[in-house]
């Protein structure tokens, strides 16, 4: 995690959650928490914590701005379960562990925090922390297809005769499939020199800040192309780019970095240029030119016709192996109400109420199963009951959903 990362911690003044902001803030690791109540957050945590103010059952309240920068996920956010009796407003009943107090539901129910919350959480912090497969932005991928609204731009806006298309080839592709193709001719006439084709901007900017560059699949002519990339919806604003060459009658994958993309306006460097932003691409380029950059010259430019087919275009993620970007606080028991044959008596209390508290594990189950099939990298951590106990003591750990402590 690059040290610019932000560890976005939900549920940051519970009991798990504010220790979780202590130890993060110790190492040294930007963090950001997510709370309801500014005013007890601060005095949990202190005045010098970077806080965002929203509420994950409101939708309205998740707010694309919190989440800049924000690259990993701890949600600790949970339903609240207290004693019917009440409690201290330090919640000691509740958590000495000892003495059985019979349990209700406090403040919003099991299915708006477990299940819709995480639900809003997800669909929030997606774009920002990726999926554990590339992301696709154009082309063919199994039964899946996303195409996009490209449109020639060639030297005929500067009074050259140069042409291009794209078009789709049902059966060109790598294996017999369809594919894209970029084709055309090039001249260098009357002051030309290159073709190119350019996506419509697109609808919404596309967020790939939880990527690493572009990868293309390709079947290479033994040209070198560029790609360009842009983060402005204006049609004549600079482009960040780079080169890449491809190889002759064979399928390749070419990777373009973002770190290797460089402002370009015209065919010269703009040294004074942000930095590029990956959180706002709003369309794509792609182009055969006799110019590189600043005066320089595609020594692979040929005049005449040329064919790039392309069967792909992904976002990728160059870590390997991808470490977990999201890890959620559940806890142990969310699988055995559905358990045939389960003898209640020896489970924990959450397991024989569960229908008495609203269905907690039901929908803490559920809230999980969003997070599995959401495509981001993840963890799961079902801890048996927490109490206020000094630290030290010996953990245990096991998969799945069998550890009992009664």
């Amino acid at each position: 995690m690059g040290t610019s990362d932000i560890v976005l911690v939900a549920g940051a003044t519970g009991g798990v959650g504010r220790r979780v902001v202590d130890i993060l803030r110790k190492k040294g690791i930007p963090v950001r928490v997510l709370v309801r109540n500014e005013e007890k957050a601060r005095r949990m945590l202190g005045s010098d914590v970077d806080l965002v103010i929203g509420d994950i059952t409101k939708d309205s309240t998740l707010i694309p701005e919190y989440f800049k920068g924000v690259k990993k996920v701890i949600n600790a956010a949970s339903v609240i379960v207290g004693p019917k009796e009440g409690d201290t407003p330090d919640r000691a009943k509740y958590s000495q562990g000892i003495k059985f107090f019979e349990p209700e539901i406090k403040g919003d129910s099991p299915e708006k925090v477990e299940y819709i919350g995480m639900r809003n959480l997800i669909k929030a912090v997606k774009d920002n922390l990726g999926l554990r497969r590339e992301k696709l932005l154009f082309g063919f991928e199994g039964n899946n297809y996303r195409q996009l609204p490209w449109g020639a731009l060639d030297d005929v806006v500067m009074g050259g005769v140069s042409e291009s298309t794209f078009q789709i080839d049902p059966s060109g592709g790598e294996n017999g499939g369809p594919t894209g193709i970029f084709k055309g001719v090039v001249s260098t006439a009357n002051n030309g020199g290159f073709t190119s084709i350019r996506t419509k901007n697109f609808s919404e900017p596309e967020n790939l800040s939880a990527y690493d560059g572009l990868e293309f699949r390709l079947k290479g002519d033994g040209r070198r192309y560029k790609i360009i990339v842009r983060t402005s919806s204006d049609w004549d604003a600079l482009g960040y780019t780079a080169g890449f060459d491809t190889e002759k009658g064979k399928w390749q994958s070419i990777r373009v970095p973002f770190s290797s993309l460089r402002p370009v306006f015209r065919a010269r460097t703009v040294s004074d240029a942000p930095p590029f932003d990956p959180s706002i691409v709003v369309s794509l380029q792609l182009m055969f030119s006799k110019f590189e950059y600043d005066g320089k010259l595609n020594e692979t430019f040929v005049e005449g016709p040329f064919e790039l087919p392309v069967s792909s275009i992904h976002a990728y993620i160059i870590k390997d192996p991808i470490t977990p970007r999201f890890v959620h606080v559940s806890s142990a028991g969310v699988t055995r109400p559905e358990r045939p044959g389960l003898d209640l008596s020896k489970q924990p209390p959450a397991v024989r109420l569960n229908k008495e508290l609203d269905y907690i594990l039901t929908f803490k189950l559920k809230g999980e199963d969003l997070l599995r099939e959401s495509g981001i990298p993840y963890v799961i951590v079902r801890p048996c009951a927490l109490t206020e106990e000094p630290a030290g003591a010996d953990l245990i750990f096991d998969q799945g959903d069998n550890i009992t402590v009664l």
